[in-house]
């Protein structure tokens, strides 16, 4: 309900809502279950908050997500979530780890190198 900006979409939403769509939120399980997925992935840091409660909805009614987002769609592969692509292709599975820009060591997640301070950058595993 957050993403919805445009009046267009909210007036829709509004319509669903009176025809009956229940908006739910997920369990502290399947979000765990999320999270631990990212960080499997390397997906840890791109998802949006909402992005990840799609995800562990998705886990808790054993629903499809359609996206064409490839972070959401890899994270949800490595959870064995079904996914199905709206025009893009398919994502195919993949776990990133980050690397220095400056000394090429690896770290964990994004933001700065411990050892020299330069960036971290997501690279294929």
């Amino acid at each position: 309900m957050e993403e919805i900006r445009d009046i267009a979409s909210r007036l829709r939403f509004e319509v669903f809502l009176s025809a009956g769509l229940e908006v739910r939120e997920p369990s502290a399980i399947s979000m765990k279950r999320v999270q631990e997925g990212m960080g499997q992935s390397g997906d840890a840091g791109i998802l949006s908050p909402t992005d990840i409660g799609l995800l562990a909805l998705s886990l808790d009614t054993g629903g499809t997500v359609v996206t064409d987002d490839f972070a959401l769609q890899n994270v949800a592969l490595h959870l064995q979530v079904p996914v199905l692509p709206i025009y893009q292709r398919r994502a195919q599975a993949r776990s990133w780890r980050y690397r220095c820009t400056g000394c090429g060591r690896y770290g964990e997640g994004p933001g700065f190198c411990p050892v020299c301070g330069s960036a971290m950058k997501r690279t294929i595993r």
